[in-house]
C-alpha cells in the first residue's frame, strides 16, 4: 500500500470538472502536494454540486468530465508525480428524480419482482406491498402523461397493464404509494441517508449489489487511473468491516480512508482494512490547543445568562434531548422499523425504549460483537432516565446484544443517524459557549486542552494510525478553519465579547440569545463576509437549531427580525461599527492562530489534507458556503512571487498562509525522513505555556497558542530546547545553532517556525 505524504481536495462539479481540475495539477505539485483528492465523480443527480447523490454507478458523471475527463486528469496528475484519491459513496443513491436512477425506476415500475428490489432496504410488508414515497403536499392532484404518473415536476412509472382509469385509480394499483411529505417521520418504509428522503440506502452487503455498484471503481484500479479511496459514511453500512475487506480485494489493498467520527478515546477497529479516518479527530485537537482555558468561566456565564439560567448548560443533557427529539421526530420511521424487526410491531413501550437507547448511545455506532459495552452503557443510562421502562429496556437490549438478529444489525446502522442529526445538525446550533468548538467530530463540552494532553494525543495518533488523514476544513465543516481560528481569540477576550454582543443585541434585537451569540460570533469570524452569505448562514443555522424557527414551520416574525439584524450589519453604522471595532482587535491574533493551526496540522502525525482554496484564508461558513469557487490563478501568482523571494506580511491577503502551507508540504514530501517520529520539545520561561513545539524526527515545529496575551507582553525570557545541531527556518531562511533558543528570535518575523537540518 502506498501512503500519500499529503492530499489536496478538489470539489469536482459541472463548473469545475475534471478537465479544468487537470489544468491545476502542476499548481498542486508546486504547492508541495503529493496526491490529488477528488470529491465523488460517479454520475449524480443533474445540477448536484457535491456528488453524493449518485444515480448511476456505471459511468463517471458526464457533467463532471466523464470517462475522458478522468483519463485526462489522471494523465496530468501522473505527469506531475501526483497520486489520486477519490471519494466514493457506497451507502446510498440519489432518488430525487426517479427517471435518472435506473435501479430505483425499475423498482417503482415492477415492485418486488424487480431485479433491483434487493438492492434497496425496503420493508415491503410495512407498506402492504408498496413503497411509500413522501412527496405530496396539501394539493395531491395527480395526472397521467403517457406511461407516467405525474405530480407537479415529479414523474413516476406506471406498471405494465395498470394504466387504465383515473389518476387516483391508477395510483392505487402501483407498486409505490405517494404519501404526504409529513408521513416520512413515521410511515416511511425504506432506509435513507440520515433523514434525507431523496437519498435511498442500498444494501451493498449483497454480493451482486457490491459488484455492480463498484464495477466502474474496479476499472479505475485495473487501468491505474487512481490510487486510493475515501469511503463516505461507512457507519450506514450493515457490516463496515466486511465491506472494507471486499474493497481491499477489489483495489488490491489500496490506500483507503473512512469518513468516521470518533468519540473521545474511541479508535476504529484495528482489524478493518483501512488506513485511518478523514481526520476530524485531529481537527478537534488542533482547535483546542489554541483556545485559552481562562475564558471558559466567563463564556459559560454569558451563555447561561442568555438562556436565563444560573448554571451552565449541560452538553450531555442537551444532546440527549436533541437525539431523543430526532428519534421521535424525523427518524421515527427508523425506530418503528427497529421495533418491527425485533417482533414488537407497534408496541409503544418497545418504540419508546428503542428511542431512549438511541438517545443514550455514547458513540456513533458499535460493531457487534465488538463494542457491546456501548450498548450496555446506553441501557444503564436509559434505565436511569426512564426507570418506568426498565423491564422493556432490558428486554430490548437483550435482543440488540445478539449480533445475529436483524434488529441488532439495524440498530447499529441507526444509532449513527440519530447521533449525526441530533448532535451535528441540531445541538451544534444551540450550544453557544464558543461557536468555534461546535465542529464535526469534536466534543463541544471539551473547551480546551493543555500542552501535555495535546502531545499525548499526537503520540497516540503516531503509534496507532500514522497513515490516517488530518484536516482543518472539509466540505462538511460548520465553519472554515480560519473562521474558527479567529473565534478562538474570543476565549482570551470574553469581557470584550460580552460587551459587543450586548451592544449588537440592543441595536439589532432578534429575540433568541443563544442563537444571536452563535450568529454574531460566526459573523466576526468570517468578516468581511458578503451580505447574501451571512443571510444564508443565519437562515440555515436558525432552522437547524429549531428553537425559534424550523425548516418545516418557519416563524415569519422571527426570521424577519433575524434578516433585519443581518442587514443592519451592513446598513446601520452603529451595528457595523460595533462589529468592525471587535474585528480590528481580533483579526491579527486570529491570523496568528490560523498560521499556528495550519502548521501544526501539516506537520503533526498523519496525512495532512488541504481543502481546496484553504492555502489562503478559509473563512467559509456552513455548506454550501464552503463549496464556493476557488481562484486558483490568484494562488498560482502568489506562490510564484513567494518562490521568487517574497516574504509576505501576515495580512488580509493570506499570502503568509500560502508560504506556510507550501514550505511545510514541500518539506514533508521531499524529505520524508524528517517525519518519522514524534517528541514534544520543552519550553521554559514566562510564556512557556504558549509554545507548541515538537520534533518529528528532524523537522521541528514551533507554533504559538495565545497571540493576544503574547502581543501585549512579548516572549520575554522564554526559550525552547531545540535539537543540538544547526537548523534552518523554512519560512525565513534564518539559521539557528540548536540547543536552548530564544522564542523571540525564532518568531521574529512570523508567529510560527518550521526548522529543518540544512540539506
Amino acid at each position: 500500500m502506498t501512503v500519500p505524504a499529503s492530499t489536496y481536495r478538489f470539489q469536482i462539479r459541472e463548473s469545475f470538472d475534471l478537465h479544468k481540475a487537470a489544468r491545476y495539477t502542476g499548481y498542486l505539485r508546486d504547492l508541495g502536494i503529493d496526491w490529488a483528492y477528488l470529491s465523488p465523480i460517479l454520475t449524480a443527480e443533474p445540477g448536484s454540486d457535491h456528488g453524493y447523490d449518485v444515480v448511476d454507478h456505471v459511468n463517471v458523471d458526464p457533467a463532471r468530465g466523464g470517462a475522458d475527463g478522468l483519463s485526462a486528469f489522471s494523465r496530468a496528475a501522473r505527469e506531475n508525480h501526483l497520486g489520486i484519491l477519490v471519494d466514493i459513496v457506497p451507502n446510498h443513491v440519489g432518488v430525487a428524480t426517479p427517471a435518472h436512477n435506473g435501479w430505483w425506476w425499475d423498482v417503482l415500475k415492477h415492485g418486488r419482482s424487480s431485479r433491483f428490489a434487493d438492492a434497496f432496504d425496503i420493508d415491503w410488508d410495512a407498506g402492504a406491498g408498496r413503497l411509500r414515497i413522501p412527496v405530496l403536499g396539501d394539493d395531491a392532484t395527480l395526472t397521467i402523461e403517457g406511461d407516467e404518473l405525474v405530480y407537479f415536476d415529479n414523474r413516476y412509472p406506471i406498471a405494465p397493464g395498470t394504466g387504465e382509469g383515473t389518476p387516483d385509480e391508477v395510483h392505487a394499483r402501483q407498486h409505490y404509494e405517494l404519501v404526504h411529505w409529513r408521513r416520512a417521520d413515521t410511515d416511511l418504509n425504506y432506509r435513507r441517508f440520515f433523514a434525507v428522503n431523496s437519498l435511498a440506502a442500498i444494501r451493498v452487503e449483497v454480493p451482486w449489489v457490491f459488484h455492480e455498484s463498484h464495477h466502474e471503481i474496479a476499472r479505475w484500479f485495473r487501468e491505474g487511473l487512481v490510487d486510493g479511496l475515501r469511503v463516505d459514511h461507512p457507519d450506514g453500512l450493515l457490516d463496515p468491516g466486511a465491506y472494507l475487506d471486499d474493497l481491499a480485494k477489489l483495489t488490491g489493498n489500496a490506500y483507503v480512508l473512512i469518513e468516521k467520527i470518533l468519540e473521545g478515546d474511541e479508535q476504529i477497529p484495528a482489524w478493518w482494512a483501512a488506513a485511518g479516518t478523514t481526520g476530524y479527530d485531529a481537527l478537534a485537537d488542533v482547535d483546542r490547543v489554541l483556545v485559552d482555558p481562562a475564558g471558559r468561566r466567563q463564556l459559560e456565564a454569558l451563555d447561561s445568562s442568555l438562556r436565563g439560567r444560573d448554571e451552565p448548560l449541560s452538553w450531555s443533557r442537551l444532546i440527549h434531548d436533541t437525539k431523543r427529539a430526532i428519534a421521535d421526530g424525523i427518524l421515527g420511521s427508523e425506530v418503528r422499523r427497529l421495533a418491527r424487526d425485533m417482533g414488537a410491531g407497534d408496541d409503544l413501550a418497545a418504540i419508546d425504549a428503542l428511542a431512549e437507547l438511541l438517545a443514550c448511545f455514547p458513540v456513533y455506532r458499535s460493531y457487534l460483537p465488538a463494542g457491546l459495552e456501548h450498548l450496555q452503557l446506553a441501557a444503564e443510562r436509559a434505565t436511569e432516565a426512564r426507570p418506568e421502562l426498565a423491564e422493556t429496556i432490558e428486554r430490548v437490549t437483550a435482543v440488540l446484544a445478539d449480533p445475529t438478529t436483524p434488529a441488532a444489525q439495524r440498530f447499529q446502522q441507526t444509532s449513527g443517524m440519530v447521533m449525526a442529526k441530533g448532535v451535528e445538525d441540531t445541538a451544534y446550533y444551540r450550544y453557544s459557549r464558543l461557536a468555534s468548538l461546535n465542529e464535526v467530530g469534536a466534543d463541544p463540552a471539551e473547551f480546551s486542552i493543555d500542552l501535555e494532553e495535546f502531545h499525548r494525543r499526537q503520540v497516540t495518533r503516531h503509534g496507532s494510525f500514522p497513515a490516517s488523514q488530518t484536516t482543518l476544513s472539509t466540505h462538511d465543516t460548520k465553519r472554515g478553519e480560519d473562521t474558527r481560528a479567529r473565534i478562538h481569540v474570543l476565549s482570551e477576550l470574553p469581557g470584550a465579547w460580552r460587551e459587543t454582543l450586548d451592544r449588537l443585541r440592543e441595536l439589532a434585537p432578534i429575540g433568541d440569545g443563544p442563537f444571536e451569540n452563535i450568529l454574531w460570533e460566526s459573523a466576526v469570524g468570517a468578516w468581511p463576509v458578503e451580505r447574501e452569505r451571512l443571510h444564508a448562514y443565519a437562515e440555515k443555522a436558525s432552522r437547524e437549531a429549531g428553537t425559534s424557527t424550523t425548516w418545516t414551520e418557519p416563524d415569519e416574525d422571527f426570521e424577519r427580525r433575524m434578516h433585519a439584524a443581518v442587514d443592519a450589519a451592513y446598513d446601520d453604522p452603529q451595528v457595523a461599527g460595533a462589529i468592525a471595532a471587535l474585528v480590528d482587535r481580533v483579526a491579527g491574533p486570529g491570523w496568528s492562530n490560523s498560521l499556528s493551526a495550519k502548521l501544526i496540522q501539516l506537520t503533526a502525525p498523519g496525512v495532512p489534507d488541504v481543502y481546496q482554496g484553504s492555502e489562503l484564508w478559509e473563512t467559509s461558513l456552513v455548506d454550501p458556503d464552503n463549496r464556493r469557487p476557488v481562484d486558483f490563478d490568484e494562488r498560482q501568482l502568489l506562490l510564484a512571487a513567494i518562490d521568487a523571494g517574497a516574504h509576505p506580511p501576515v495580512d488580509a491577503s493570506g499570502a503568509a498562509k500560502l508560504l506556510v502551507v507550501s514550505r511545510a508540504l514541500r518539506l514533508r514530501r521531499d524529505r520524508p525522513e524528517l517525519f518519522t517520529r514524534y517528541a514534544s520539545l520543552p519550553a521554559v520561561g514566562t510564556a512557556a505555556a504558549h509554545v507548541v513545539a515538537f520534533d518529528r524526527g528532524g523537522a521541528v515545529t514551533v507554533a504559538t497558542r495565545l497571540p493576544v496575551s503574547l502581543a501585549e507582553r512579548g516572549w520575554g525570557d522564554t526559550t525552547v530546547l531545540l535539537p543540538g545541531h544547526d537548523l534552518v527556518d523554512e519560512f525565513t531562511g534564518n539559521r539557528f545553532p540548536g540547543g536552548e533558543t530564544r522564542v523571540a528570535d525564532l518568531l521574529s518575523r512570523y508567529p510560527v517556525a518550521l526548522l529543518a537540518p540544512a540539506s
